[in-house]
């Protein structure tokens, strides 16, 4: 051991042998945090301290996965430590204690589509016009509540006025109870669940206190109220926890982090020590220092400078352009040189504040031929036939998974539409028992006729596939499911290129099944763990480093990433910081943005290029812009001001292949391409005929595109402008009627 802490420095080292008592480690951008903590995590073992006593927790699986790999790789005794997501954690203690407060073990777990679509059935039932308050808004407020360990009772009690609260609190109210009697789970439910199940059962925590002896949390300034609390409450006998943050990289206050974690641990425990890792890894040293003298326009924070031993680099190159349309064309042009130059297209990510600018860059690097991928985009798991077959073996497990039967009753058609399925609903409800039962007794249930026996038949299908859940693997099962079903015999029947592409992706999920199977881990190759592991996946995608693209994603998508090359667009008042932020409402949303910029900064290694535009199309108008104000924070003496020059249009070199791209293969395309959805909204009035059958959120379906999901909808002249974003994450802005989108 004593060789590997020789290659630590000598505050990486002094954070390691701390290893009792409570313990924050202030680790600044690109310092070695993972390192230290897997370090830490060995060191302990070494001295003596069990692997089944530790427990890790981080953010993401694929930082959970990481962190595993390297304790393993510096300890024998690895594989016995408990490297776990917070998700994952509790739902692993849910699984096993959740009936000391009333739930099924074997409870689903639902997805945010599946919780907007309980919330759209409760405003439905309530007779509450969406117009004035959305199910999204609904939602928003319960998961907020959820976050703040606020249930709906003492929501109740803070006896809100205004109408939009109070609708929630009914909702919220309400929505619990169809959980409960769905027995399901919302994600938010699974930490709230766990500090409920902590409080009311001593001996439960008790238990968990004894197993978890020393704690370790990695992006602590990333913590919720309820995910504080689980740790607060598992710490407090023996004391041993150790937290690693960046209150300067906090910026998720807008779904629940809060800052005051990390800020007020000393208070919380009042005998921690606390090491500050300042020496960066990362970034050239003018990068860094760029980055050092703009966070400390921030109060909130706990005073710390970043140094590195790296060398001093290029100026950080800032540039005002003409137009949006010219930032793409010198951004995709300058990825041009770079390449030229060695680079590769993977070297270089394209930062943005807001999704809606990747549009304009996406365009022009599609006109050039350069191949990229967009982050953050329509996970695979969100797809319309994967999820459709995941309702069906939820049903398997849990009958009492009333919004997982609704969605599959009539897929493929079966005959059973609205009018039926409201009448069970009806029934079920005046019964207080399950849908599942309700079906079961549809003799009973007036004026549906023929219906029976379409009902009937369904449930012999899950019956017979029940049967099988015992007796079958995973990937066998969902076969089972497919074919008895009639569900891939009915895509069969469909168009050729749009069947071919859902089967393909359904296979792709038997494959995921297969591969489920043959992990080497402690649990049961079960449908239980299997959809857990579902449920569980990070929104963000993994980075497939053997292909070569450049990298789009807001700046949020690329906390925790690096690149050689990176390019910030829309550097502009407005835009960065957002609107809502610089208004004077709320200064803490400002030191937000602050720090978000602060991310941005750090995640370049070698350049950075920071963009704006004079104008920008916002909303079908071209507006003025202005620099960011943030920009007056930056060392000008490190700033190196290019003068706009006339962009032009040069191809990415043949020699470098689009095939590996995710957007496909490229066609030539003309010298000049016209705009001709701006021709449209100028010359075309608005038409009295203009009408679309989807609002945001849905899933339409485009000719060429394929299938994708209503980001946002505007009136356009004769048309409706609408950004939808596709499965390859690729964000395009379409006229509706124009281009015939038609609602899956």
């Amino acid at each position: 051991m004593e060789e590997k802490l020789n290659s630590l420095n000598s505050m990486q080292k002094k954070a390691v042998i701390n290893s009792e008592g409570p313990l924050l480690i202030l680790a600044g951008a690109g310092s070695g945090k993972t390192r230290v903590l897997t370090h830490k995590i060995a060191y302990l073992i070494e001295n003596g301290v069990r692997a089944f006593n530790i427990l890790a927790i981080t953010f993401t699986n694929k930082a959970a996965k990481e962190m595993k790999e390297r304790v393993c790789a510096l300890s024998s005794e690895g594989s016995m430590v408990l490297v776990s997501t917070f998700h994952s954690l509790c739902v692993r203690i849910l699984r096993r204690d959740i009936e000391a407060i009333g739930y099924n073990k074997n409870f689903t777990i639902y997805d945010a589509d599946d919780s907007e679509r309980v919330i759209k059935e409760i405003i439905k039932d309530f007779k509450i016009d969406e117009k004035k308050i959305s199910a999204k808004y609904i939602a928003s407020k319960i998961s907020s509540q959820k976050d703040k360990l606020i249930s709906p009772e003492e929501f109740e009690q803070k006896n809100y006025t205004d109408f939009r609260e109070k609708t929630a609190i009914e909702v919220y109210k309400e929505y619990q109870k169809r959980l409960f009697n769905n027995q399901a789970l919302d994600f938010d439910d699974l930490i709230y669940k766990t500090v409920e199940l902590f409080t009311k059962c001593e001996d439960i925590l008790e238990n968990y206190r004894e197993r978890f002896r020393y704690i370790l949390v990695d992006e602590y300034q990333d913590t919720s109220k309820a995910q504080y609390e689980l740790v607060k409450l598992l710490a407090q006998k023996y004391r041993n926890i150790c937290v690693v943050g960046d209150d300067d990289q906090s910026i998720y206050g807008w779904r629940g982090a809060d800052i005051s974690n990390i800020l007020n641990f000393e208070k919380d425990f009042e005998e921690a020590k606390t090491i500050k890792l300042e020496q960066n890894y990362r970034s050239s040293k003018k990068i860094l220092n760029t980055a050092n003298f703009v966070i400390k326009n921030n109060f909130g924070r706990k005073e710390k400078s970043l140094w590195t031993e790296n060398i001093d680099g290029e100026d950080i190159n800032y540039i005002t352009l003409e137009n949006d349309k010219e930032e793409s064309k010198f951004i995709a042009n300058e990825i041009i040189n770079k390449r030229k130059e060695g680079y590769k297209l993977k070297d270089m990510a394209i930062l943005y504040r807001k999704n809606a600018l990747s549009r304009v860059l996406e365009e022009q690097l599609m006109f050039l031929s350069i191949p990229y991928k967009i982050y953050g985009g329509l996970n695979f798991y969100s797809r319309k036939e994967i999820k459709d077959i995941l309702a069906y073996l939820r049903i398997l497990l849990n009958p009492k998974d009333s919004v997982s039967i609704r969605r599959i009753i009539n897929v493929p058609k079966r005959n059973i539409g609205d009018v039926t399925i409201g009448k069970i609903i009806d029934y079920s409800n005046e019964e207080n028992i399950s849908f599942y039962t309700a079906m079961k007794n549809v003799d009973k249930i007036e004026g549906l006729g023929k219906k029976q026996q379409e009902i009937y038949k369904f449930l012999d299908i899950i019956e017979e596939l029940r049967e099988d859940m015992l007796n079958m693997s995973v990937s066998n099962l969902i076969k089972s499911v497919l074919h008895k079903t009639g569900y891939l015999e009915d895509l069969e029947k469909q168009a050729k290129k749009e069947a071919e592409a859902r089967i393909e992706n359904l296979r792709e999920f038997i494959s995921k099944a297969v591969e489920f199977e043959n992990v080497e881990d402690e649990r049961e190759k079960n449908l239980i763990n299997f959809l857990e592991d579902i449920a569980l996946v990070a929104e963000a995608e993994e980075r497939d480093e053997e292909q070569d693209f450049v990298s789009l994603m807001t700046v949020h998508t690329s906390k925790g990433l690096e690149f050689p090359i990176v390019f910030l667009a829309g550097f502009e008042e407005g835009i960065f910081p957002i609107s809502s932020s610089f208004m004077g409402t709320s200064p803490e949303e400002l030191e937000e943005e602050r720090r978000l910029l602060y991310v941005a900064i750090t995640r370049a290694k070698e350049l950075l290029y920071i963009t704006n535009a004079n104008t920008r199309l916002q909303n079908g108008e071209f507006k003025r812009m202005f620099p960011s104000s943030f920009f007056r924070e930056m060392p000008k003496e490190y700033i190196n001001n290019i003068q706009p020059k006339k962009a032009q249009n040069i191809r990415l070199s043949n020699n470098v292949s689009s095939t590996n791209s995710s957007v496909g293969k490229y066609r030539p395309k003309p010298a000049y391409k016209p705009d001709v959805s701006s021709y449209l909204k100028k010359q075309m009035p608005i038409s009295k005929n203009a009408s679309i059958d989807f609002e945001v959120g849905d899933y339409v379906r485009h000719f060429k595109f394929g299938e994708g999901k209503v980001l946002s909808i505007s009136p356009s002249g004769a048309d409706y402008e609408v950004d939808v974003e596709f499965g390859n994450g690729t964000v395009k802005k379409l006229m509706a009627n124009l281009s015939k989108l038609k609602k899956i």
